[in-house]
């Protein structure tokens, strides 16, 4: 049972975004920082990524622990509550990552994904972007 009323989860629910998120303006300042240019949301593209730069032929999706299952995070412990609903909500999440990340590969993309929880740390968010984006593609598939 959940501890919400329907409406009320609805209304939280509902202010969830998909783009322009918090972590996400943070990774495209510090990239927009660092030098790198870049264009946002393609939806021409599998999965409408969150960040491209198309001069490197890299993409770098934000994603959030929980929506997408970020393993061994605190932040993706799935509810306790509805379990059947959650899993199959959060299992599809995965899977359509899963699908997106193969379909990206066979353009010819290579993909970064940044989780909520590697924000916090500025440093070593940026020693990763910058590993990625000028390293070898062999160390994020």
């Amino acid at each position: 049972m959940d501890v919400f009323t329907r409406e009320k989860r609805s209304q939280i629910m509902s202010r969830v975004s998909g783009k322009n998120t918090k972590p996400e303006l943070i990774v495209r300042s510090l990239l927009h920082n660092m030098g790198y240019r870049f264009r946002l949301h393609r939806n021409e593209l599998p999965g409408k990524p969150d960040i491209i730069l198309p001069k490197y032929k890299k993409i770098i999706f934000v994603h959030g622990c929980f929506w997408h299952g970020h393993i061994d995070c605190p932040r993706a412990k799935r509810p306790t509550t509805n379990k059947k609903f959650w899993n199959e909500k959060l299992n599809k999440n995965i899977e359509r990552d899963k699908v997106t990340l193969n379909n990206l590969k066979q353009l010819g993309w290579d993909v970064l994904t940044v989780w909520t929880c590697e924000v916090k740390s500025i440093e070593k968010l940026r020693n990763k972007l910058f590993s990625f984006i000028e390293g070898h593609r062999e160390n994020f598939i």
